[in-house]
């Protein structure tokens, strides 16, 4: 089988057609690298800590990539269509809470991000709608995802998708 062809290191203008929603494979592994960088890059500009540079990301990659293996978890892509340009990815875990927690296994999106000229166009809510699939089909009832305090464009995109809050995590900063 031949390999995909690689994408692009400057994804090209949005495009009308629209998008296609797939299984990472390694031939993605260089895009999914910008991506990670893309959403190092964003976070950190709200929450001021993220790493932003190469090996930053590439250290995250690395453990949002095992996290999913370890889990029986899926990574996917989105491509605009026509290209081999990926402009999405999400990576899809399946966890388990304490004890404490009656109904424990449970579907979560460790990563989500899209770039920027493909926002608002369905993209998130198509890769939410998916993990949603594969968590029903693991027979979970439960999809949980965070995100960033005062990301509001992923909060509102995740409360259209049905999701409300649940917990929070709060940090008090030591020096």
């Amino acid at each position: 089988m031949e390999a995909p062809p690689r994408a692009p290191r400057q994804a090209p203008p949005a495009p009308a057609g629209g998008f296609a929603i797939r299984p990472a494979t390694a031939a993605d592994r260089e895009a999914l690298l910008e991506q990670m960088l893309g959403l190092n890059r964003f976070e950190h500009a709200i929450a001021g800590d993220r790493r932003t540079e190469l090996e930053g990301a590439r250290e995250s990659l690395g453990a949002v990539l095992a996290r999913a293996a370890e889990t029986g978890g899926h990574v996917l892509v989105a491509e605009a269509a026509g290209t081999a340009a990926i402009i999405a990815h999400m990576v899809l875990c399946f966890e388990r809470h304490p004890p404490f927690v009656a109904e424990r296994d449970h579907g979560l999106v460790a990563d989500l991000f899209v770039r920027e000229p493909w926002r608002g166009q369905g993209i998130g809510r198509a890769l939410l709608a998916e993990a949603e699939r594969l968590t029903r089909a693991r027979g979970l009832g439960r999809l949980l995802i965070g995100l960033v305090a005062g990301n509001h464009g992923a909060e509102a995109t995740y409360r259209r998708a049905g999701f409300v809050p649940y917990s929070h995590t709060m940090i008090r900063r030591l020096g």
